[in-house]
């Protein structure tokens, strides 16, 4: 990545990871509301059920002769949600890679107090330049990752790398819709919604789902499936917007910085991206 993406990714979860926390809990990634987006659940709750869709299906598309898995790579950890999830759930080994140091510091405190020190580790690291062995890892997990990387055939690259042969990746990251002959090109108006997102989460560019598995097949995964699951994720915005009214969400957010502030003030780009169906929430899987 350029020194000055990093260096604004770092800012943004520097700022807004412990807010995040404090008022979300530790999962920093959409909650999953059914198929159709109408379940009702709590936010946490949504959270971890989205962890237990993704596994189940990225685990039933295709077989893998490495599932379970026993050791894990979890890009873009945030504050070690998914990773700790994930290691106590197949008490595997598991590390998690993220650009923050605020994060990592905090995912090594977690992983403390949940006694699960020897089983993880949390470094700060490139995912473009992963400091990891070939075939190393049985599971690539990437949750809400893939959007900030400036280059998307570099990331799934390294994730290929990083497998050991029949290994799997299961990801989950922001797209815009399909760009195909049907649907035709993002109009200028998309353009400038996108840019916005873009300005404020520290975003390079996003890509269309189809245009993820493109690459996935160049590069050489196999039995690889992916998925719109838009609908079901969409609601999660809703409730983080709801949320932000709480008193002592707002009196967080006052001492977070002006970057969070400019966050949270823009939840309604990435509602109102789903409302119109500029916004995608994409899943792909496949072997190694």
């Amino acid at each position: 990545m350029t020194s000055t993406l990093i260096e604004k990714i770092q800012q943004f979860y520097d700022a807004s990871s412990s807010l995040w926390e404090e008022a979300w809990g530790e999962h920093m990634h959409h909650g999953y509301y059914g198929p159709d987006g109408k379940q009702k659940k709590n936010r946490r709750q949504a959270q971890i059920d989205m962890i237990e869709e993704l596994l189940h299906w990225g685990a039933t598309n295709e077989p893998s002769s490495l599932w379970p898995p026993a050791s894990i790579l979890d890009v873009g950890c945030g504050i070690g949600g998914s990773t700790l999830y994930l290691a106590e759930k197949f008490n595997a080994t598991a590390t998690g890679i993220t650009l923050s140091p605020v994060q990592a510091k905090r995912a090594k405190e977690r992983a403390e107090s949940a006694n699960l020190t020897q089983q993880t580790n949390f470094i700060v690291a490139d995912a473009l330049d992963m400091p990891f062995a070939d075939e190393s890892y049985d599971l690539v997990w990437s949750l809400e990752s893939g959007e900030h990387m400036p280059n998307k055939q570099k990331f799934l690259q390294e994730c290929h790398r990083v497998l050991k042969p029949g290994g799997k990746i299961i990801m989950a990251t922001w797209c815009h819709r399909s760009v195909d002959s049907s649907d035709g090109q993002l109009t200028d108006d998309e353009r400038r919604h996108l840019a916005d997102i873009y300005r404020v989460y520290a975003l390079p560019y996003v890509i269309s789902l189809p245009e993820y598995q493109a690459i996935a097949q160049n590069i050489g995964f196999q039995d690889i499936s992916t998925a719109d699951w838009s609908t079901a994720a969409a609601p999660f915005w809703d409730v983080v917007i709801e949320s932000a009214f709480d008193p002592k969400v707002l009196l967080s957010l006052l001492f977070s910085g002006w970057t969070t502030i400019q966050a949270a003030l823009s939840l309604e780009l990435m509602s109102r991206g789903y409302e119109r169906g500029l916004i995608k929430f994409g899943l792909l899987c496949g072997n190694k």
